[in-house]
């Protein structure tokens, strides 16, 4: 069982983007495969570092896409994708000063980050994407 299901809901209807957000939400099911069989703490700071690295990476992807297309909304957009890479570094710090471990509440905090952004911010840049031509 997925802790995140992807569905029609969550694409936003640019190929390269969707494809990405499936790979974050593939990482957060990792986690969660992993706490379902005990096994969260042991690969939690793999993960945590793995979810970091794509995630920067998939935010500097659309901050170009944004820059390159002259996106209005950018410096709103961008703001978020900073305080959303804030919440998991501070994620990734407490639990290597042992300070937490994996719990339903942690993972339900990365659903639903995810789950906001890409509904919320997301689908409105890939809608202004589509106007462009882009999918």
């Amino acid at each position: 069982m997925q802790f995140i299901d992807w569905s029609a809901k969550l694409a936003v209807n640019v190929s390269e983007i969707d494809k990405q957000h499936k790979k974050l939400v593939d990482i957060v099911n990792e986690l969660y495969a992993a706490m379902q069989a005990g096994k969260g703490a042991a690969v939690m700071g793999k993960v945590l570092s793995e979810l970091i690295t794509y995630t920067k990476d998939h935010f500097a992807y659309e901050e170009k896409l944004m820059l390159q297309h002259k996106y209005n909304d950018m410096t709103k957009h961008k703001t978020e994708h900073d305080k959303l890479t804030k919440q998991v570094l501070d994620l990734q710090k407490q639990f290597a000063d042992g300070k937490m471990v994996v719990t339903i509440e942690v993972m339900n905090f990365l659903k639903k980050w995810l789950g906001e952004h890409i509904l919320d911010k997301d689908k409105l840049f890939a809608a202004f994407l589509n106007q462009k031509g882009i999918t």
